[in-house]
C-alpha cells in the first residue's frame, strides 16, 4: 500500500500539508475520480473489507466501491497523511425518513489544525463535497446545496440536508469509536440480504467538476449545469464502453 500511488489514483498534485484547505482537496478530489459501485455484488463477486484488498481493488484495479470499502480506505490515507481519525457507524435517512433505518453506513471523523470534521466519500447520491465542520447548528454551503448538524437525542448527530421545503435527514451517527470487525456484519448484510438495495440494483456514481454521473440499473444518467442526459446502452459492449468512458470501469 503506498501513498502516493493513492495520490495519484485521484489526481492530488502538490505535498499533502495536514491542513485544511487539503483535506477539503482530498475528498473533492476523491469523488471525482473514484466511483461509487457495487458491481462486484451484482457479479457474485464477493467483498473483502480487507485494507489490503481494498487497496488493490481502487487503486491498483482502478475500481471504485461503496461505503465501507471508500470510506475505509481514505481514512487509511488520511491516517497515513497525519489527520487524527476516528470512524463512526451511521443511519442513512434518506428515503427513509419516516422509519428508522438500521445502521450500514461508515463516516469518518477528522481532526484538522485543532477543529473537527466530518467526512465522507462513500455515498452514491448528492453528498457534501468537502468536509463539514462538526458544529450544530451552523448552515454551511457547498456551491448550490447546504448543510447543517442538528443534535437528536435519540440518534445523535443529525446532518440535515436543505430541500426546497425545508430541512430533511441524510445520516446520523453517534460518537462512539468503530473498529474495523465492527462494519463486517452490515456489509454482509449489504451484500446478501434479499431486500438489500445493492443487491438487487446496479449502482453507479460519481462527481464531476460539474456535475454527476450516475447508473440505475440499465440506465446512464449525466448531470451537467445545462440538463440531464439520460440512454440505455444498447448491447453488453456498449455498456462496457459507457462504463469505461464515464467511470474510468473495466470489469
Amino acid at each position: 500500500m503506498n501513498v502516493e500511488a493513492y495520490l495519484s489514483r485521484i489526481g492530488f498534485t502538490g505535498k499533502p500539508d495536514g491542513g485544511t484547505e487539503t483535506l477539503g482537496k482530498l475528498q473533492e478530489l476523491h469523488l471525482q475520480a473514484v466511483p461509487y459501485e457495487n458491481l462486484d455484488i451484482m457479479n457474485g463477486v464477493p467483498l473483502s473489507l480487507q485494507l489490503e484488498s481494498i487497496y488493490d481493488k481502487i487503486v491498483g484495479r482502478g475500481r471504485g466501491g461503496y461505503c465501507f470499502e471508500l470510506n475505509a480506505l481514505f481514512g487509511w490515507l488520511l491516517r497515513e497523511l497525519g489527520y487524527g481519525v476516528t470512524d463512526y457507524f451511521a443511519r442513512f435517512w434518506r428515503d427513509e425518513a419516516n422509519t428508522p433505518p438500521k445502521r450500514r453506513h461508515q463516516v469518518l471523523r477528522v481532526e484538522a489544525e485543532g477543529r473537527v470534521f466530518l467526512c465522507d466519500v462513500g455515498v452514491g447520491g448528492i453528498v457534501p463535497r468537502r468536509p463539514l465542520l462538526l458544529q450544530e447548528g451552523l448552515e454551511q454551503q457547498q456551491g448550490g446545496e447546504s448543510y447543517r448538524f442538528d443534535r437528536d437525542a435519540e440518534f445523535g448527530w443529525m446532518l440535515m440536508e436543505k430541500k426546497k421545503d425545508g430541512w430533511a435527514r441524510l445520516f446520523s451517527f453517534t460518537e462512539e469509536p468503530q473498529l474495523p470487525k465492527d462494519y463486517l456484519m452490515a456489509s454482509f448484510w449489504c451484500e446478501h440480504a434479499p431486500d438489500s438495495v445493492f443487491k438487487n440494483n446496479r449502482i453507479v456514481a460519481m462527481h464531476t467538476k460539474d456535475g454527476r454521473n450516475t447508473v440505475w440499473n440499465e440506465e446512464f444518467r449525466l448531470f451537467r449545469p445545462d440538463g440531464v442526459h439520460a440512454f440505455t446502452p444498447a448491447s453488453e459492449a456498449e455498456d462496457a464502453e459507457a462504463l469505461k468512458k464515464y467511470f474510468g470501469i473495466v470489469v
